[in-house]
């Protein structure tokens, strides 16, 4: 049982112990019926308690003994009162409610059907849709796979289509990091790191790491901050160690830079990021070791050498487009490519950012990956480069939609936070998750049962891509990297909608390096020939709004 201290979580349940006593003694002097009735209902209440606490399937009613039910009891009354108790003012509320219940029963391994047909509005603008054959296939295996290795590759990763996207020890707990790779393990799919380096947690579960290398170079690092090759080397052969990742940016907070108070720094989260105790962890919001294009295909060239040969790519949300661009003129100059390029939306979640970063910095998913789809399809280099999709994307129909685009594997943190208990309690940057989740505080991360969220991860993984073979099948295809734009169609407005080829159009290969002069074109070709390999300073500036 967990050890208890005063605290107004268990409030209730202490109350409950104490009535129970006193009307225990009471009743003894007083035979009254009344006293009686109060004194079970103290026991039953106790008796709740106790099992909450011992129970390891709610991290919810282990952090909140007899008052977590209350939870629960609303949840079940209907959809009107979840959506008033339950969604936050900046969610979607379908999303939040609708596809968060699906991930848990998927997770549990429940029936994950529902009556009476579509939740949400089919004339919507912004609706869309995957079209379905007439002669759909039977899917019988689901265990849809990926190999992540360019032509500089020695040790390609055949990746599952569906992995866990970035999380960092520290940014979550010891027990849902266990989880998380444990469930990944019996799986047999991927769990990025995140940015924090590589925790005990994340060695103990042996499921498969990506190592994530961010501008703070933990794990990696030498005492000034800089980045260190033989730190890295030694993290990287790790067998378990199957890609690198560089973050150039993240999603919903492009951009920006980090630092961890002194006073958040365990002993753990400490020995994972190779810092020193007692001082403020600075994550720079650029990286120190490179600083223009031909620098950036340099230190992938390090890394994949140092790593021993394995896949190396960077992650990034897109901002401007033209310095992607100048990043793959780098590519054609050196003939040094990713061997995978992470596309984050910026829709994508964090633990706290500025809510101007969260809402309106960045390129969202969608649109982002059909730019890095079409461009390196321009460049002549898609052969060479294979794209993961990252930023909501927790249902089988979001990778099925990000794979049309352009996407040949998809990553996914909120999904497998559902999966292993998160609410949407929105105070991860509080220490207080309610679930045991986003927290360091020893007594609330011990109410995740990591036995029991394992088997969640694991289920949730395989019950989606169940789904996703369904999916693929009932469009009468077979394998999800056959889905094509023009299986989509999305809706513009109430009385038209568009085939996914007139939305996201699938441009011709070579033609930023062919000479094409073709007009639909020339937006891509202006764009492309004020980027430099050398800089990320554009040639020359496009024509001043005040030019005469």
């Amino acid at each position: 049982m967990p050890k208890l201290r005063l605290n107004i979580r268990y409030v209730p349940f202490m109350a409950a112990l104490l009535l129970t006593l006193i009307f225990g003694i009471v009743l003894l002097i007083v035979p009254a019926l009344w006293v009686l009735a109060i004194f079970l209902i103290a026991a039953g209440l106790s008796v709740v308690g106790v099992y909450d606490l011992n129970q390891r399937r709610h991290a919810i009613l282990r952090n909140y003994p007899v008052i977590g039910h209350l939870r629960y009891m609303i949840e079940s009354i209907g959809p009107e009162f979840r959506q008033y108790f339950f969604e936050s003012d900046f969610d979607e509320v379908p999303f939040s409610r609708e596809i968060r219940g699906l991930v848990y029963q998927r997770a549990k391994g429940v029936e994950d059907k529902r009556p009476f047909g579509t939740v949400e509005s089919v004339y919507a603008s912004g609706f869309n849709w995957l079209t379905h054959s007439i002669v759909p296939k039977t899917i019988k295996d689901t265990n849809f796979r990926v190999r992540v290795g360019g032509p500089d590759c020695t040790q390609p990763y055949d990746a599952s289509v569906y992995n866990i996207s970035a999380m960092s020890f520290g940014a979550l707990s010891a027990n849902a990091i266990s989880a998380l790779n444990r469930g990944a393990k019996i799986g047999g799919f991927a769990h990025d790191t995140g940015e924090g380096g590589i925790s005990r947690y994340h060695r103990e579960g042996g499921g498969d790491l990506v190592y994530q290398i961010a501008s703070g170079y933990f794990g990696c690092r030498n005492d000034d901050g800089s980045f260190s090759p033989e730190k890295f080397a030694a993290q990287a052969r790790d067998p378990q160690i199957k890609m690198i990742e560089i973050k150039l940016s993240q999603g919903a907070k492009p951009g920006h830079g980090g630092m961890l108070p002194a006073s958040k720094i365990s002993p753990e989260i400490a020995e994972a990021r190779g810092i020193p105790m007692g001082r403020d962890c600075v994550s720079p919001a650029a990286h120190p070791a490179f600083s223009t294009p031909l620098e950036f295909m340099a230190f992938i060239r390090q890394l994949r050498e140092l790593s021993g040969g394995k896949p190396v790519g960077f992650k990034l949300c897109i901002g401007h487009r033209r310095e992607f661009m100048c990043l793959v003129k780098a590519m054609i100059e050196t003939g040094t490519t990713p061997d995978f390029i992470v596309v984050d939306g910026k829709e994508g979640g964090t633990g706290a950012a500025p809510l101007e970063f969260v809402n309106r910095v960045g390129m969202p998913m969608l649109e982002g990956l059909h730019f890095v789809h079409n461009l390196l399809r321009g460049a002549g280099l898609r052969d060479r480069i294979r794209i993961g999709a990252a930023g909501k994307i927790v249902s089988a129909y979001d990778i099925a939609r990000a794979m049309a685009l352009g996407a040949d594997w998809c990553n996914s943190a909120r999904g497998y936070m559902f999966a292993i208990g998160c609410i949407q309690a929105q105070s991860c940057h509080t220490n207080r998750c309610p679930a045991g989740i986003a927290t360091q505080d020893p007594r609330r991360m011990q109410a995740l049962d990591v036995g029991d969220k394992t088997q969640r991860v694991a289920r949730f993984h395989k019950n989606t891509l169940h789904a996703l073979g369904e999916l693929v099948g009932a469009a009468g295809l077979s394998h999800p990297s056959e889905f094509l734009p023009y299986h989509f169609m999305f809706r513009e407005k109430d009385n038209a909608f568009q085939d996914g080829n007139e939305v996201f159009e699938d441009l011709p290969e070579g033609f930023l390096i062919n000479g094409s002069n073709h007009p639909d074109l020339q937006v891509w070709l202006d764009r492309w020939n004020r980027a430099s390999a050398e800089t990320f300073v554009p040639l020359r500036m496009p024509k001043s709004r005040f030019a005469g």
